[in-house]
């Protein structure tokens, strides 16, 4: 396993696997109430073993090539996380995401998480395009997106179903040549 400092923090990036289930189970339950006000992630979670199965059905899809399910751990503690929704580096494409318990946001957490992830579908797997959705009121998600340097191409109008009602999903991307040239410009905290 690897872990890569997110800054003088002393936070980290690692991989999520199926023998972190009982520590991402604990981590659901204490941001499921935050985090499912847009994303339906911790309801996947709803007890050790069906925090296993999700964390193995991410496991089989890295595996496979199509991306990864990465936790952000500050001080010992696993406290949100990046992943790549799909990624398909025949076309050159991915799509990213994020969550992130509410005692751990406006750290830059997930911008400096993000970065890594970013940097090695450019640069390792030759990806094209990086694309970020976000629900049209989950302003921190869509904070971020910008601090990526990421164009906001759209909306998808009333395209998400979640909790009885339909979301819209606003569109952001950066292309690899664009990411290039921002990624430097980006403060590491």
């Amino acid at each position: 396993m690897f872990a890569i400092s997110l800054g003088d923090d002393g936070a980290e990036l690692r991989p999520l696997e199926p023998w972190n289930a009982e520590e991402y189970y604990a981590h659901m339950e204490r941001c499921r109430e935050y985090v499912t006000r847009y994303v339906p992630m911790p309801d996947r979670a709803t007890d050790v073993e069906t925090a296993r199965a999700f964390l193995q059905a991410r496991a089989d899809n890295a595996a496979a090539g199509h991306g990864g399910f990465f936790g952000i751990w500050s001080q010992g503690t696993l406290v949100g996380g990046v992943l790549f929704v799909a990624l398909d580096a025949k076309m050159g494409t991915c799509e990213v995401g994020c969550w992130l318990e509410e005692t751990a946001v406006g750290r830059g957490l997930i911008t400096r998480a993000m970065r890594h992830l970013i940097d090695w579908a450019v640069d390792e797997r030759g990806i094209h395009r990086v694309e970020w959705q976000a629900a049209t009121p989950n302003t921190a998600s869509i904070a971020v997106a910008k601090r990526l340097g990421m164009t906001r191409e759209g909306v998808l109008r009333g395209s998400f179903p979640h909790r009885g009602e339909r979301l819209d999903m606003e569109v952001w991307s950066v292309l690899a040549p664009e990411w290039r040239e921002h990624r430097d410009t980006l403060t590491r905290r």
